[in-house]
Formats: structure tokens, sequence, C-alpha cells
């Protein structure tokens, strides 16, 4: 896979973690930051493509009353302060 050079700025205290973790594991900044990056990217396109699921939901008028929300939450909540969740 080709890679690309870039210029990141951060706060020192973050370089400063950053290369402590990377001592421990016995791996690179450059390994790490390229991990993280990973892993915010697969994250946030997980969250968009929901998000973006949810309107074409609503755009097709599949929607749940909030009162139903509510009371399946309440239920939820009371279940899980009696231990039976």
């Amino acid at each position: 896979m080709a890679t690309e050079a870039f210029t990141v700025r951060a706060e020192s205290e973050l370089v400063h973690q950053l290369d402590h973790l990377a001592d421990s594991l016995d791996r690179s900044r450059n390994y790490l930051v390229n991990q993280a990056l990973k892993e915010y990217l697969e994250h946030h396109a997980w969250q968009i493509e929901k998000i973006s699921q949810g309107i074409a939901a609503a755009e097709r008028g599949e929607l749940i009353a909030h009162e139903d929300v509510m009371r399946e939450m309440e239920d939820l909540i009371a279940g899980k302060a009696q231990g039976n969740l």
C-alpha cells in the first residue's frame, strides 16, 4: 500500500503520551498514529452510515412514537434497577 507523509501539530502532552505508549508497546509513533487514524475513520464511517440509514427510514415514514420510545426506556431502566437485565 502506498504511503504519503503529512505533518500534524499536537499538544506536547499528547506527543509525550504517544511516545510513552510507543515505547511500552515496542512500536513506532508512526505505527500508533496510523492505527489511531484507521480506528477513528472506521468509527466515524459507521456512525455516518447509521445516521444516514436513520434519516432514510424517517423519510420513508418508519418512525416510532416518542411516547413508545420513552415507555421502552423506562421499562429498561426499571428492569435494570431491579436486577432483571
